[in-house]
């Protein structure tokens, strides 16, 4: 990530870090919806970054928002305009992608390290629990904290991913981002084409404009000009999958979950999630909330009404 704000140069601090949050002016998303940035280092000197739509109804918990392999809180600019300001939403960039600092030498790109940055950003922001609502790997994030810091976990929304992830779906990821490279399209235009190319077929209903905000969702502005918007060190973790592996099995993750509110988002064109999958998390975890996208593959956008409001229900229905 050769532009990331803390600079792609920085000299790494010594430790100890500072432990606090040091938050941005308020500003508004693409949707209008008011936000504060906010950064803090993680415990291996790098610094993350999100978005705070606070403060929201302390009696309300607050919702935690985790975006995919390779993306950022941007996705969540639907999420955060339904539910703050009367909730508090917090999305954040997972190291490497967004606005927080990659990694100098690649590392860390895992769901455990990734983990113990999401319970630090959740130390600094003064938040004991929280409803996470993650996508693809922020779901896996999502999980992994609920092994490590079960109290931190109030309920879990797991958008399009699961107890076992089928290898079909994954090698189609690798493929569109081996095929983004580093310099991004020539302008704005090209990279609605391109993010058309790369997963029309996951979401064959979406009309010009949704085409526009999804990839000014994946790609960042620079100059005018689309980049991408995560270190390519972090899609390297899919090099060494190949079509004859079986699906990846997360069971032992998803087990964390047993005890707590969980409702589980699937696109109905995902291969990443099959049905077969979300019907045995349900027999593993009576009482889930199982959620259908239609016409929506790898990873639902979560912005049509249907699906923000089975989230509300989910939501209203935890015991704040």
């Amino acid at each position: 990530m050769t532009d990331s704000p803390t600079g792609p140069d920085r000299a790494m601090p010594e430790p100890p870090f500072p432990e606090g949050v040091a938050y941005g002016p308020r500003r508004t998303d693409a949707l209008g919806t008011a936000y504060r940035p906010f950064r803090y280092f993680s415990a291996d000197g790098l610094v993350l970054a999100g978005r705070d739509h606070g403060p929201g109804d302390p009696a309300l918990t607050p919702l935690l928002c985790l975006p995919g392999l390779t993306r950022n809180s941007r996705d969540f600019e639907p999420v955060a305009a339904r539910f703050a300001p009367a909730r508090r939403v917090v999305s954040l960039d997972l190291r490497g992608r967004g606005a927080s600092e990659a990694s100098p030498d690649g590392s860390g790109y895992d769901p455990m390290t990734e983990a113990a940055d999401v319970i630090a950003g959740l130390d600094r922001l003064g938040i004991d629990r929280a409803a996470f609502l993650g996508t693809s790997r922020g779901g896996i994030v999502t999980m992994v904290v609920s092994v490590l810091r079960p109290e931190r976990v109030a309920a879990a929304i797991l958008n399009d991913i699961g107890a076992r992830i089928e290898i079909d779906g994954l090698i189609r990821i690798r493929n569109y981002l081996a095929g983004a490279g580093s310099n991004g399209p020539a302008d704005w235009p090209a990279a609605v084409q391109a993010t058309k190319a790369a997963v029309g077929l996951a979401f064959p209903d979406l009309d010009a404009a949704a085409w526009d905000r999804f990839a000014r969702r994946i790609w960042r502005d620079r100059g005018g000009r689309p980049v991408i918007d995560y270190d390519p060190a972090v899609a390297r973790s899919l090099d060494a999958l190949t079509p004859d592996m079986p699906p990846i099995d997360l069971g032992g993750p998803f087990a964390g979950l047993a005890g707590k509110p969980v409702m589980t988002i699937r696109g109905e064109l995902s291969n990443i999630l099959s049905a077969a999958t979300v019907t045995d998390m349900a027999a593993r975890h009576p009482g889930m909330v199982t959620v259908t996208v239609p016409r929506q593959g790898h990873a639902p956008l979560l912005e049509d009404a249907p699906t923000l409001d089975a989230i509300a229900a989910f939501l209203d229905g935890l015991p704040d």
